[in-house]
C-alpha cells in the first residue's frame, strides 16, 4: 500500500480535502497524438509500408481513423488488448495485402512491436505538463491512472523526465479493468491508502473514460478538452482547454 506525501489537502477551496491529483497520461500530459505520428512515421520507412501506402500521411490517416474505433471498444471492454494491438494494423493493411491472412497477422505484430517501442522514444509534452505537475506535487499527492500498455507507460514516464514528479501509477494492464470501470478508481483508492472519493481528483482528455468513471465513484473531475477555449462549468465537472488553467483552480 502507498502512503500519500501529503494528507490535507492543497490551497483551493474547490477542492477542499482533495489529496491525491490523478493525471490520464496520453494527450494529458503527453502529447500521444503528436508522438503517435512520429513513430509511425518512423516505421512507415523501416517496415517498408510505402509498398501500400503512397505516403507516410496517407498512412498514417488510415491508422489513426481505425484505431480510434479500436480504442473506444477497448475503454468499453468490447475487445481485447491483443485485438487492438494487431487489428490497427491490419484492418489499413488488408485491403492491400497480397499474402495470407495468418502472414498479415504475423507481420501486424512485428509492426506494434516497433511501433511501441517508437513510441516510447518520443518526447513531446502538453504545453504545461511539467510545470503543473511541479507545482502541485508541493501540496497534493500525484498518481497516474492510464489505460494504456504496461510495456509502454513507464517507458514514456522515464523518457519524458515524468517519472520523479509522480508518485503512483496505476495501470489498467495492472487491474484488469480499463477506464471508466468503478473497479480501476476503486483499486487506484485501495494503492493510494485513501479510500474516500472525495480525496481524489482526476484530470483527463477523455470525458467518458476518465471523467465519466472518476464522477460515478465519487471523485472529483476536471475534464482536460483542449476543442474549446478557457475553463468553462460543466455541472458534474469543470473543464479547461489549457493546463495552466490549473492555476485557478489548485
Amino acid at each position: 500500500m502507498t502512503a500519500g506525501r501529503h494528507t490535507n489537502g492543497g490551497r483551493s477551496m474547490k477542492y477542499e480535502g482533495a489529496k491525491w491529483v490523478w493525471f490520464d497520461l496520453d494527450d494529458t500530459l503527453i502529447d500521444f497524438h503528436a508522438n503517435s505520428r512520429l513513430a509511425n512515421a518512423i516505421i512507415y520507412r523501416e517496415a517498408g509500408l510505402d509498398r501500400y501506402y503512397a505516403t507516410p500521411e496517407q498512412w498514417i490517416e488510415a491508422y489513426e481513423g481505425h484505431n480510434r474505433l479500436l480504442w473506444d471498444r477497448y475503454s468499453r471492454g468490447e475487445i481485447t488488448q491483443g485485438f487492438l494491438r494487431v487489428d490497427r494494423f491490419a484492418t489499413p493493411l488488408s485491403p492491400r495485402w497480397a499474402g495470407s491472412r495468418e502472414d498479415l497477422e504475423a507481420f501486424c505484430w512485428r509492426l506494434d512491436r516497433e511501433y511501441l517501442d517508437r513510441l516510447a522514444e518520443q518526447t513531446v509534452m502538453i504545453d504545461g505538463a511539467v510545470e503543473q505537475l511541479s507545482r502541485l506535487r508541493a501540496h497534493y499527492n500525484i498518481g497516474v491512472l492510464s489505460n494504456g500498455f504496461k510495456e509502454v507507460q513507464h517507458r514514456k514516464l522515464e523518457n519524458t523526465g515524468l517519472a520523479p514528479l509522480v508518485d503512483l501509477v496505476v495501470l489498467s494492464d495492472d487491474v484488469g479493468f480499463n477506464k471508466p470501470d468503478l473497479r480501476i478508481f476503486a483499486y487506484a483508492m485501495k494503492r493510494a491508502g485513501e479510500m474516500d472519493p472525495q480525496a481524489h481528483l482526476m484530470i483527463g482528455d477523455n470525458l467518458a473514460a476518465d471523467v465519466g468513471g472518476a464522477v460515478r465513484v465519487g471523485w472529483r473531475a476536471i475534464h482536460f478538452d483542449r476543442t474549446q477555449p478557457g475553463l468553462r462549468w460543466r455541472g458534474s465537472h469543470i473543464a479547461i482547454a489549457d493546463l495552466k488553467l490549473l492555476e485557478g483552480l489548485l
